[in-house]
């Protein structure tokens, strides 16, 4: 029989059972005497096992079995749970996903697990174990970088640089190895830019390394002079250069299309591993048992077809309200019925359009914990990891770009940001660092905080390496704010140099955050306090090209305000009105408000000179703060198609774009969150 149709359902189910034994694992480990985390996980692995040996790959049904028992052992308390052994437990773990990802790229999910087995076979024996140092850093060139890396990798050889990967051995009677480290790095930097080193530099700077070690770098010279120079430092044993293939390091990225959910099913999961039977009444709809994930039937859809629907539909919306608009101006009630009828039917399918793009962002925040975990381990550090409103859902275009760059800005916070418990506590912190991700909506934007209690980034060497590298001038340097001054570990030119400074160490590859960001249509603001830590505040357009709006006037001009920013609306007496600190301001049920006046903002020639008697006001959010718009007029909710104002005016204040009316009259759309300090 042909087991190839049920594969789509068996590597949902076995994304999903690995997802939440990850999830588990960690739990477990804050909890290390909770049988019923072990049960959760147990169940999991179980089924995985069942589900792989029915679908023939026996690789990853072996390991899961031998997981399988060390689980049980532990849920009949025949063995503790240790830090060392759940780190092997985590190790099986990434190889399953491994073996999974490789048959969802149509491999054969075989895999070399001789390594971890042979450890689970000695905790189940109860014999001694230990795991050996993670050899992955080892491995060739592929596997080594992240796709930011390889980002900047191929940047520099756009624009004219060539990346090399350079090993380097020391003798073995070499004294002062991190005086040797310093002083090859001092010569490469004369040659090009250091993108990463293997080990990290501050192993390499404490000497907690062997003999040898690699450097990742770009450069305009050949590899004869880069080896040559190199050389020249004293009590080198072995030094090879070679030229690195950054599309072949690009190849092993993720995929371009996109799974669309169509239909939620559920499947009853048991204890018993499902056989070739209980596949094949994949489609019958049963409730699932407590605690296991559902499954869902789904069909990869590109997301050109999804664009492409999008912009019909946009269409179809602008066509809608000039019906409306006519229906209006006829008075006709068989028209108006039509028409209403229309706009209901077609509001239920925008609903169903948008939802089909619209994925929680939970799952890129769900990789996060293990990896904070695994990195701090590696870096002997203690760090929590919160996480904040992962329920938040973003355009899938989005989602597929964002993963990355949230991934350096929270190894640059556990690396640099979070210190060793030795500092902490001498600086009376807690041991244990903390690192918060938070994600929200705010009008018609998402953001994403990454926060950290560590050191902190020091404003003045931030500075003196921004003015020494040519990154500003000495004058310029003296006129920038403390925010301004931050944004400078964002520049090109501050970034890949910065590998071995005593600064933060907020800069390698920072430039390239940057502007995968700002491709998307969003930006980001650093704001920190020495000593106390640092916040990377990430601004995302949800694009949803269809939103709901306020129509309001200023004179003859229409401004859009999204709902989703809109508080409530309210009328008032001039004399209500009142300043604080040269600024006007509104007492809001008790709450000090902020009065903008948009005909201020969008330089609106006002013909009327003398100040009304009442004022019209939009009360509008982001996140816990509040402002008042003032406007002329309101007109009434509706929904727009959201236009993008083009390449010359996509940077023009506290406005996210345009949209036609059912009248053919343009109205801008102010983006409220430009508008509240």
């Amino acid at each position: 029989m042909d087991l190839n149709q049920y594969l789509d359902i068996f590597l949902e189910e076995s994304k999903e059972h690995l997802q939440t034994i990850n999830n588990q694992l960690l739990e477990l480990e804050k909890h290390p005497a909770n049988i019923e985390i072990v049960n959760e996980i147990f169940r999991s692995a179980h089924t995985l096992k069942g589900m792989s040996a029915t679908m023939g790959y026996e690789d990853l049904a072996s390991l899961t079995h031998q997981m399988e028992n060390v689980l049980d052992l532990i849920r009949n308390e025949k063995l503790n749970v240790t830090t060392n052994l759940l780190d092997i437990v985590f190790r099986s773990v990434e190889y399953l996903e491994e073996m999974v990802l490789s048959i969802s790229e149509g491999g054969d999910g075989k895999k070399d697990v001789k390594e971890v087995v042979s450890l689970l076979i000695k905790i189940e024996k109860g014999e001694e174990y230990s795991l050996p140092t993670n050899s992955e850093e080892q491995k060739s060139p592929e596997h080594t970088y992240d796709s930011y890396e390889i980002t900047i990798l191929q940047q520099s050889e756009e624009q004219g640089y060539t990346p090399y990967e350079v090993n380097i051995t020391l003798r073995q009677d070499c004294l002062l190895k991190a005086a040797r480290v310093f002083m090859i790095f001092e010569v490469v930097e004369g040659m090009g830019e250091v993108i990463k080193s293997n080990p990290s530099v501050d192993l390499l700077e404490e000497e907690k390394f062997d003999n040898s070690f690699q450097i990742t770098m770009v450069s305009k010279e050949d590899v004869n002079s880069i080896k040559e120079k190199i050389m020249k430092v004293s009590e080198l044993g072995k030094v090879s250069v070679n030229k690195l293939d950054t599309q072949l390091l690009a190849d092993f990225q993720g995929e371009s299309s996109v799974e669309v959910a169509v239909e939620e099913i559920t499947a009853a999961q048991v204890e018993a591993a499902p056989t070739t039977a209980a596949l094949e009444k994949k489609e019958e709809k049963t409730t699932p048992v407590k605690g296991t994930p559902g499954s869902n039937k789904t069909i990869r859809v590109s997301i050109d077809r999804l664009d492409g629907l999008m912009n019909l539909f946009e269409e179809l919306v602008i066509d809608r309200g000039r019906l409306e608009q006519i229906s209006k101006d006829l008075n006709e009630p068989e028209l108006i019925e039509t028409v209403e009828r229309m706009s209901r039917i077609s509001n239920d399918l925008q609903n169903i359009i948008l939802n089909m793009r619209m994925v929680p962002i939970e799952t890129v925040f769900n990789r996060f914990p293990r990896m904070v975990r695994q990195l701090a381990r590696d870096l002997g550090k203690k760090v929590d990891i919160e996480i904040i409103g992962a329920e938040t859902e973003l355009d899938r275009t989005v989602m597929d770009e964002i993963g990355d760059p949230l991934v350096h800005l929270l190894r640059n916070a556990i690396d640099h940001g979070i210190e060793i418990p030795e500092i902490r506590s001498r600086n009376g912190k807690p041991e244990e660092g903390k690192i918060t991700l938070k994600a929200y909506h705010s009008g018609n934007h998402v953001f994403i905080e990454i926060m950290d209690n560590g050191a902190g980034i020091s404003k003045e060497k931030v500075l003196n390496k921004a003015i020494s590298k040519g990154v500003i001038s000495q004058q310029e340097g003296e006129k920038l704010s403390e925010q301004e001054v931050y944004q400078l570990i964002l520049s090109s030119g501050f970034s890949t140099a910065e590998v071995i400074s005593d600064i933060s160490g907020r800069g390698v590859g920072l430039d390239v955050v940057k502007n995968t960001i700002e491709s998307l249509g969003g930006k980001i603001t650093i704001d920190s306090l020495e000593g106390a830590g640092t916040t990377f505040s990430i601004q995302l357009p949800l694009t949803l090209s269809i939103i709901s709006v306020l129509l309001t006037e200023i004179e003859n001009e229409k401004y859009a305000i999204p709902l989703s920013s809109i508080i409530e609306t309210a009328i008032i007496k001039k004399e209500e009105i009142l300043t604080a600190h040269n600024q006007e301001v509104i007492d809001f049920r008790g709450k000090i408000v902020p009065v903008v006046y948009l005909e201020k903002v969008f330089d609106v020639q006002k013909l009327q000179v003398e100040p009304p008697d009442f004022y019209s006001l939009v009360l509008v959010k982001k996140g816990e703060k509040i402002a008042a718009l003032v406007v002329d007029s309101f007109i009434g909710q509706q929904e727009v198609v959201l236009k993008g104002l083009g390449q010359y005016l996509n940077s023009t204040f506290a406005i996210s774009g345009a949209t036609i009316l059912g009248d053919g009259q343009v109205a801008l759309i102010v983006d409220c969150n430009a508008l509240i300090k």
